[in-house]
Parts: structure tokens; C-alpha cells; sequence
């Protein structure tokens, strides 16, 4: 679907990968619904793309909140129009803790966000995509999503409903005008742990750095997803390492579980 002149709604969209959308959009020629729960940063997104304000709307809603969600769509249509798009991007991470010392309401809450989130609004805006002459629903899952994460048990469980959640939708949706694409972001630079409320294990320095050479920019990873957009793929991969360790999971899982249980081992230690 190209994305020019179309209306698109990006969930999570005052930071991280949701704020870079947001701006990639608009530098497409999309007219842009951006939704958050933070008025603040909605304020510092209208600021940082004031060149473009005439297509930017901002809603400050609780999306795992099913009333809020529900009413979204009657008024992005009564400021915006049409809908042609909608992308949810809004996430949460868990503390870095084992399932044995998660609290339930931690498991709820991201769970809510993550899953229940997502449901909600491609719900809401599902009857309206179903009436354009073609429209895009994009669910952002997560390499947790397709192989376990110590440590982030709940979240990763949280994003293989989604991960399963579209690619049903996906099937449901075939011989519709609505095209559906899930999305696997590999390590981005972002403050998902900040927004989450989740502290950082301390780490050394050199395992800091190590960190941060891998992780791709938020600015890059919206390219590809927009990229992915308007080639109507169904599956798209954010980086060589999701790529990688979706191909790796495929072929060795228990490899791969290990792979990655050696790689979170540090962060699992600190606490």
C-alpha cells in the first residue's frame, strides 16, 4: 500500500520505533494519527515535527483501556476522515526477572498493554479498514516473540499472541482489501525499558558498549517497516539479528534457546 496521502494510525508514538514512524510517515506525505498515554511527549512529537503540523493529530489514550480504544476511531474520523492504516507499535517490557519472582500484576499489565492493547485497536478500526479501497494493519511482535528470552518470559509471551493474533488476521483477511503485516524488531536503540518502568541491571562498560553496537537506530527500523508497508509483506524483520535468529530457531531450537540463554545470562545475574 503507498503511503502517500493516506491516514495512518501509529500506536506508541511518542518514542522509540512509534515516534520515528510517526515522522517517516509524514515525510512520506501520510497524514498521521499519533496515540499515547504520555500528554508530554504527544506535545514534544507535535514540536519536533511542526513543519508538517497540518497532517499530525495527537490522542492520549490508554490503549489496553477497551472503552478509550473503542471510542479512538470516532474521533481520529471526525478530525482526519478516513482510516487507512493503522500500526501498533505500543509495547512494555517486563522487569528482567525469572517467572518465579514476576508479580502477577506485572504479568496483567504487560499482557494488557502488549496483547489485550493491540487487540483492542485493530478492533476498533477493523469495520472502517474493511471499507477503503485497501488499508494495512501492522502488529509489532518481537524476536520474543518467536523464541524464549529468559528473563522476559511474560513480555515474550505477550508478543507471540500478537505474532499469532496477525497471522490470523492475516488468513481471515486474504480475499479483503486490508493487507496485514507483523513485525519482528531485532535489538533498537530505544527507551522501552525507561517507558516500561523497568531498571537496567548494572553491567560493565565493555558489555554496555557491546550492547549498544548491535542495536539498530529507531529511525532505521521505521524505514524498513514502512519499506515492508508498501510491498505488502506479511512478515518483516528489523534487523540482521532477528532475521538471523528466526532462521536459527527454524532450524535448531534448542541450540538457539541455549544461544540466547548464554547471551541473558548477565542480566539475569545481576539481580
Amino acid at each position: 500500500m503507498k503511503l502517500f496521502g493516506k491516514t495512518i494510525v501509529v500506536t506508541g508514538a511518542s518514542g522509540g520505533i512509534g515516534s520515528s514512524l510517526v515522522s517517516a510517515l509524514l515525510e512520506h506525505g501520510a497524514r498521521v494519527a499519533a496515540v499515547d498515554f504520555q500528554p508530554e511527549n504527544l506535545q514534544k512529537l507535535k514540536l519536533d515535527n511542526d513543519k508538517h503540523s497540518s497532517n499530525l493529530f495527537t490522542y492520549c489514550v490508554d490503549i489496553s483501556d477497551r472503552k478509550a480504544a473503542n471510542e479512538l476511531p470516532r474521533k481520529v474520523l471526525t478530525n482526519q476522515g478516513d482510516v487507512d492504516g493503522v500500526i501498533n507499535c505500543a509495547g512494555i517490557i517486563q522487569p528482567f526477572v525469572k517467572v518465579q519472582d514476576l508479580e502477577y500484576d506485572v504479568v496483567e499489565h504487560v499482557m494488557d498493554v502488549n496483547f489485550y492493547g493491540t487487540l483492542y485497536i485493530t478492533k476498533a478500526f477493523l469495520p472502517y479498514l474493511l471499507k477503503r479501497p485497501e488499508a494495512h494493519i501492522v502488529n509489532v511482535s518481537s524476536m520474543g516473540g518467536f523464541l524464549p528470552v529468559p528473563g522476559q518470559s511474560a513480555y515474550g509471551a505477550s508478543k507471540a499472541a500478537v505474532k499469532l493474533l496477525t497471522e490470523g488476521l492475516y488468513a481471515e483477511l486474504l480475499e479483503t482489501s486490508v493487507h496485514v503485516s507483523v513485525v519482528y524488531p531485532g535489538a533498537t536503540d530505544t527507551d522501552i525499558a525507561q517507558n516500561s518502568g523497568v531498571e537496567i541491571p548494572m553491567l560493565s562498560r565493555n558489555e554496555m558498549q557491546k550492547m549498544r553496537s548491535a542495536t539498530l537506530s529507531p529511525q532505521k527500523a521505521a524505514k524498513i517497516i514502512l519499506k515492508g508497508i508498501e510491498k505488502n509483506k506479511p512478515q518483516i524483520f528489523t534487523g540482521t539479528d532477528s532475521k538471523f535468529m528466526n532462521r536459527l530457531y527454524r532450524v535448531n531450537p534448542v541450540f538457539a534457546t541455549r544461544f540466547i540463554a548464554r547471551k541473558m545470562k548477565s542480566l539475569l545475574n545481576s539481580h
